[in-house]
């Protein structure tokens, strides 16, 4: 069966403008082009758009989901597969965000009692969620999958004061490694405290400590274009910054 644009973006929930997107960007081009210069989509691209809805609702980027689907080792059911399991995890997640508010509502009421692990339990899951959706498949191969697990329940095991610190040491290390970064020493006494408190907080997801595996990370830093990313938007550099300080802190 053959669609216009029109019909496929009232189809799939989309606009025509969407469409005309994504052929731009060579993400999902029709079929062919009738006569009168119209759009026309087979059901190749029916299942394509399919698949990239499917990326989107996952928080995939346009950029990402093309190098994904226009690879030569892009296998659908495969994909289909990889949804099912990332779907199901948002539902399990959805579904003890559910519970935990539920809780909180009978708890307020008088109805039970609610610990305080009880409370934070939904959202330590969510950001071992989203740990292992952006890292999970390249720490597990490097790690081994009993490490990564054990270091996620050691997670899940953290009281509501032990979150607060995991989360207020994230936030402290962040300011104090740009005014670090700024002085421009990584060898200073401000770049140094970051070190110790980067330790500090890989206590709260590590079983063991060693200068190593703590090396290993901070080059990851610099290597891995994601984590890259997110130290460099603390200011451009940072990531090579906090790999030299950790390199004298260790030594």
């Amino acid at each position: 069966m053959e669609y216009s644009i029109n019909k496929l973006a009232k189809l799939a929930g989309v606009s025509t403008r969407t469409l005309r997107y994504y052929d731009e960007i060579g993400l999902l081009s029709p079929e062919r082009i009738s006569n009168n210069d119209y759009r026309v989509y087979g059901q190749k691209e029916v299942d394509l758009l399919q698949q990239i809805l499917f990326y989107r609702e996952l928080g995939v980027s346009l950029d990402e989901i093309k190098n994904i689907v226009w690879s030569k080792d892009y296998n659908g059911i495969a994909a289909l597969q990889g949804h099912l399991s990332a779907l199901k995890a948002k539902k399990e997640q959805i579904e003890l965000l559910i519970t935990n508010v539920e809780k909180t509502i009978a708890a307020s009421k008088g109805e039970i009692t609610m610990s305080n692990k009880e409370k934070f339990e939904g959202f330590k899951q969510k950001m071992l969620d989203e740990n292992e959706k952006q890292y999970g498949k390249e720490i597990r191969e490097k790690f081994g999958d009993a490490i990564v697990d054990a270091s996620n329940a050691k997670m899940m095991g953290l009281t509501a004061e032990q979150y607060e610190k995991v989360q207020n040491l994230s936030c402290q290390i962040n300011e104090l490694l740009k005014t670090a970064f700024e002085q421009g020493d990584p060898s200073s006494e401000l770049a140094q405290k970051v070190c110790a408190l980067h330790k500090e907080w890989l206590g709260y997801f590590w079983d063991h400590y060693s200068k190593e595996a703590h090396l290993g990370l901070a080059q990851g830093y610099v290597d891995d274009p994601r984590f890259r990313k997110y130290y460099d938007a603390v200011a451009t550099g940072c990531a090579e910054f906090l790999r030299d300080a950790i390199k004298i802190y260790c030594e």
